[in-house]
Formats: C-alpha cells, sequence, structure tokens
C-alpha cells in the first residue's frame, strides 16, 4: 500500500472532531452577564470594585474551593498571572530564577520582565519537567526563585520544594497544561509557593483567554491583586507600605470570561475521565511499533495530559530519521476541526529550546544596552541542556488526538496511520 507522502489514499478521509468544551451552560451565562450590562467591574482605584465584580468573585471563590487552596485570583492568562507571581515574590533585577527550556516562552520571560536572569536547568528524560540534580547543580547564591512547569500535565518533581526550602527561595508552579493534574492528593498548581493555570481556548477548560493565579500565603495573594489592577494607584489610599514590585498592570478577567470559566470548571472532572481512557489506549497500541516507546507517568501521580508524547527511537526504524517517519504519518491524517490551520496533531519535537531563541541568544531585551542581561555575565549555548536538546531535535513526537471528543473509531485511524507508515518505512529510504 503506498504512503500517502509518496502519492498514495490516505488513511483518513474526513476531518477529526474539534476539541469544544462549550455548550449551552455557557451561552446562557454570557447572556445573564449581558443582561445585567456589567461586562466588568474592575475599578483601577481603592475601591470595593478593587476585587472585581460578581462573576470574578463567584470564580475565585469556586476555584479556590475546588482545587483546595487559600486563594485564587484570575487574571486575564496565565501569562500576565507567570509575571504578577514574579513580581508578587519581590524579584530584583539582576537576580536569578531557574527555569525550564522546553516550555512555552512565557515561562522564562516571566523573569526577563522583572529584571532577573534566566538560568536554564535540563529536564527529565522521560517526563521533560525540570530535572532535579541539574537544577541543584544551577542554584547560587543570587538564585532566588525556580519556575517550575507541569509540561504536557506531568506534574514536577516535589522534591525541588525541598531544595527552595534549603536555600530560602520560592517555587512559581506553571499548571497552564496539567489543570485536575495530582501529585498524591494534592493537585497540580497546588504544589509550590504560588501556581498559575491557563484558560487559553485550546487548554482542558477555557473561557478563550484567561488564567487563574492560586497560593496559600496571604502577602502573597494581596500582592498578586495589587500587581494585577494598577498597584501604584492603589497602595497608598489602602495603606500599603511595601512598595516593592508595586507597578501595577491591567491583568483583569471580564465578567462574561469569569462567567464561563464557572461553566467550564464544573466539566473538568468529566473531560478528564474520557481523555485518560483514550491515552491508554493510544499507549497500548502506538507502544507496540517498535521504534515509539512511552516514557511513563511519575509514581503516585495523576497525568493530565494536555498532549501525549512518545519517544522515537531511530535505531530501532533502521536508522529512518524521525522526521521523515513522522512527516509521512501527518501525510495519512486530516485536521482537527477548529484548528485546521495548524495541521494534522502529531508532530515531532515540541518547542525549539527557549535559549536558543534570539533574545538569548543576542542577550539583547528591554533597550538597546541589553538589560538585563548585561546585569550577568551568562551566556546561553547549543549544549547547555543536552537531555532537551536531544529530546527536541532527536526523540520526542507528540500527538494532540486524544482529547474527551475522540471516538475509538477515531484513535483507530490515528493508529492505522502509524502502522501503515511502519510496515512501509522503506518507501521512506
Amino acid at each position: 500500500m503506498k504512503l500517502a507522502i509518496n502519492g498514495g489514499k490516505p488513511v483518513a478521509t474526513e476531518t477529526f472532531p474539534g476539541y469544544c468544551t462549550t455548550g449551552e451552560e455557557e451561552k446562557e451565562a454570557v447572556l445573564s452577564v449581558l443582561s445585567k450590562g456589567k461586562l466588568s467591574q474592575f475599578l483601577g482605584a481603592w475601591h470595593d470594585n478593587f476585587y472585581g465584580g460578581d462573576e470574578i468573585r463567584a470564580l475565585e471563590k469556586e476555584w479556590s474551593e475546588y482545587f483546595k487552596v487559600k486563594h485564587a485570583i484570575a487574571v486575564n492568562s496565565c501569562t500576565s498571572g507567570l509575571y504578577a507571581a514574579v513580581g508578587a515574590i519581590g524579584i530584583e533585577p539582576g537576580d536569578e530564577i531557574i527555569v525550564s527550556p522546553y516550555t512555552m516562552s512565557a515561562s522564562a520571560t516571566a523573569a526577563v520582565v522583572y529584571g532577573a536572569i534566566p538560568v536554564f536547568a535540563d529536564v527529565e528524560p522521560n517526563f521533560y519537567c525540570l530535572d532535579y540534580n541539574s537544577v541543584k547543580e544551577k542554584i547560587t547564591e543570587k538564585t532566588k526563585a525556580i519556575i517550575v512547569v507541569d509540561l504536557f500535565g506531568q506534574t514536577y518533581d516535589r522534591r525541588i520544594n525541598d531544595l527552595a526550602k534549603e536555600h530560602g527561595i520560592k517555587v512559581i508552579e506553571d499548571t497552564a497544561q496539567a489543570p485536575g493534574a495530582k501529585d498524591g492528593d494534592d493537585y497540580a498548581g497546588t504544589l509550590g509557593d504560588i501556581g498559575v493555570f491557563s484558560l487559553n481556548y485550546h487548554k482542558h477548560i477555557h473561557s478563550g483567554e484567561g488564567g487563574m493565579i492560586v497560593t496559600n500565603d496571604d502577602g502573597l495573594a494581596e500582592k498578586l491583586r495589587l500587581i494585577r489592577n494598577h498597584a501604584e494607584a492603589v497602595v497608598g489610599p489602602k495603606g500599603e507600605t511595601d512598595l516593592v514590585n508595586m507597578v501595577g498592570f491591567n491583568y483583569r478577567m471580564t465578567e462574561i470570561e469569569a462567567a464561563i470559566s464557572r461553566c467550564q470548571l464544573k466539566k473538568l472532572d468529566g473531560l478528564l475521565k474520557p481523555r485518560l481512557e483514550n491515552v491508554e489506549y493510544l499507549i497500548k497500541e502506538l507502544t507496540k511499533i517498535p521504534a515509539i516507546n512511552f516514557g511513563g507517568v511519575r509514581d503516585k501521580t495523576l497525568h493530565a495530559f494536555y498532549v501525549l508524547g512518545f519517544h522515537y527511537e531511530k535505531e530501532q526504524a533502521e536508522n529512518i530519521e524521525r522526521k521523515k517517519f513522522i512527516e509521512a504519518v501527518r501525510a495519512e491524517l486530516t485536521v482537527a476541526k477548529y484548528r485546521e490551520k495548524e495541521g494534522p496533531l502529531v508532530s515531532f519535537g515540541y518547542v525549539k529550546p527557549l535559549y536558543l531563541l534570539p533574545m538569548y541568544q543576542e542577550r539583547i531585551a528591554f533597550g538597546s544596552k541589553g538589560y538585563p542581561f548585561n546585569l550577568s555575565d551568562r551566556s546561553y549555548n547549543l549544549g547547555d541542556c543536552p537531555v532537551c536538546e536531544d529530546l527536541h531535535f532527536n526523540k520526542l513526537i507528540t500527538t494532540g488526538y486524544m482529547g474527551s471528543q475522540m471516538k475509538k473509531s477515531d484513535l483507530d485511524i490515528v493508529v492505522s496511520a502509524f502502522n501503515k507508515v511502519w510496515e512501509n518505512r522503506d518507501e521512506l529510504r
């Protein structure tokens, strides 16, 4: 059977179902907000409305109850939440923050925004989160925080918390891809000092855009609320005396987004169960191919699987390049509804290791003099994080075809595409 990449008939002929978590509940919630005529009640001044309107406050209460955490603060994106978190812990220009090289750029840029120096530690070869030993090696007297990432839905190694406590530094948890994941009985997002969730449109649950910050620390919670909403205009009348990083922004979520998010939160459990069942099936079937293996799940954790990652072993594929193999698989598949412009949801690698981006290579961020990189002699070079580089350039393959909308018949099409390419791999030589 000729491969589609070589002109044969593809396995998939119809668009895959799209992952859409909104329905009548969200429509009713939005119409309710519209009927009240208050699309936002935030005031950037010391006033009762400084903390937002009814939907914002209800969402924050429900979020904190669900995740069993003392404070939840709604923001307009996970990026905003990460930036606010770095500000709230009192970061100074020239401080160092240990970050992951294998994540969305904002997880590291959050340090740069406050004049701190990102220090990239390597990742784990199987779980893709920050590697404990690499983090330990990177800590210096300048280290003030660690931004951990629950990548692809896997919670980070909590031993990093012990390192942080030992050195008196804070842990900020980027759990954008892991709502509902757990380490033991504790939810992802609540494992560090501050956790940040995403409500971006392709996450497990979403309001289009949006984010949530959680913490059990009263002082940090209030700083987060101030930074969210024009802190500099509020600290005086509020009576705040600690002015460190009390330059505020407009990181506010709207009432409509909050209303949608409240509906979405109620659906999280129901969306996770079929996702995990689909993942289990894909792992079982795809690892029958000798060149594909699954790295596993950390002990005593619940993985949320934002995407499903595998390792491609080139040697087991008679040295057929990963890129060539996955391009052939993609040619056998179709796109998913709502994400048509992204092509088939199977890929190789993830994001380029962040330290290879122009900002780090050229050490230019704010202004022409290289601030904040001119506060440090750290450089960023190919080879800094060898495990990350090996995953990205050689081993990692991912698929997004395991959401709760996927039926077994859809999964079988994906499996058939992989199998077809494997069985006809000689065509790729």
